[in-house]
C-alpha cells in the first residue's frame, strides 16, 4: 500500500522570537566573558546586563501577544500534561512536539528567571573596588552584600550549569533522537507530518515586535536611571 502521509512545513518560531534567542545567547556569553575578564570590559558587561534586561522583558510580553507557539499558554504545561509526558518518555512513546515540549517549556522558564534574577542582583551588587551596580545606593547595605555574593558566586553557576543542560539536551536530540531543534530555530520552520498551527509572523507583527522592544529598552532606562 503507498505511503499516503503528506508533510507540512508550518512556521513555529516568528522572527521576533529567533532573533530573542539569538540576541540572549550573545548577550549572555559576552556577560560571562566581560564578568571573568574584568578590569575595562565592566562598562560593557553592564551595557550586555541592560541588553538582557530588555531582551527578557521583551519576552515575557511577547509571551502573552507573540506567534502561537511563543505564548505562554501554548506551551507552559500543566501538571497532568507534564505527567503525561515523562510517562511517555519512560515508555519510549514520546510524543511529537510542534514547539517546546514539557519538559523544554521548563528549562525556558528556568532560563528567562534565573537570567532576571541573575540581572536585577548586578543592578544591586557592589565589588568594592571601581564596579557598582545602579541601584546600591537605593537599598540597604545587607542586600547589597547578599545580591553581590549571589550574582558573583550562585548565580554565575547556576547560569554556567542551565546553558550546558540545554547545549547537552539540543545536542542529545540530534544526534540520539534524530530531532533537529537547531534549524528550526535559525529558519523559523518545522516540516510535520501533522497540520498544526501556523505562528503569526507577518512585517505588521514584526514591526509590533520592534516597538514591544524599544518600548521595554525604556523601561530598562529608567530602571537604570532611578537614583
Amino acid at each position: 500500500m503507498p505511503n499516503n502521509t503528506s508533510l507540512h512545513r508550518i512556521r513555529i518560531w516568528d522572527l521576533p522570537t529567533r532573533s530573542f534567542h539569538i540576541l540572549l545567547v550573545l548577550c549572555v556569553a559576552g556577560l560571562l566573558i566581560t564578568g571573568e575578564v574584568g578590569d575595562n570590559a565592566m562598562q560593557l558587561h553592564f551595557w550586555l546586563g541592560y541588553a538582557v534586561l530588555t531582551l527578557l522583558l521583551f519576552r515575557v510580553v511577547w509571551g502573552f501577544v507573540g506567534g502561537h507557539w511563543s505564548r505562554f499558554v501554548n506551551f507552559v504545561p500543566m501538571p497532568s500534561q507534564l505527567s503525561a509526558y515523562v510517562q511517555a518518555v519512560r515508555m519510549k512513546q514520546t510524543p511529537l512536539n510542534a514547539g517546546h515540549n514539557p519538559l523544554g517549556a521548563l528549562s525556558v522558564l528556568a532560563m528567562l528567571s534565573i537570567l532576571l534574577i541573575q540581572v536585577l542582583s548586578g543592578f544591586m551588587s557592589d565589588d568594592e573596588i571601581t564596579n557598582t551596580g545602579p541601584w546600591v545606593a537605593l537599598i540597604p547595605a545587607d542586600w547589597v552584600e547578599l545580591a553581590t555574593e549571589y550574582h558573583s558566586e550562585i548565580g554565575k553557576v547556576l547560569i554556567i550549569a542551565l546553558v550546558v543542560v540545554h547545549v547537552s539536551t539540543v545536542l542529545y536530540y540530534k544526534y540520539f533522537k534524530k530531532e533537529d531543534l537547531i534549524t528550526p530555530m535559525l529558519t523559523g520552520d518545522k516540516v510535520l507530518p501533522v497540520s498544526t498551527h501556523d505562528s503569526r509572523d507577518t512585517l505588521t507583527s514584526r514591526l509590533f515586535a520592534m516597538s514591544i522592544l524599544t518600548g521595554c529598552g525604556y523601561v530598562v532606562y529608567r530602571l537604570v536611571n532611578l537614583s
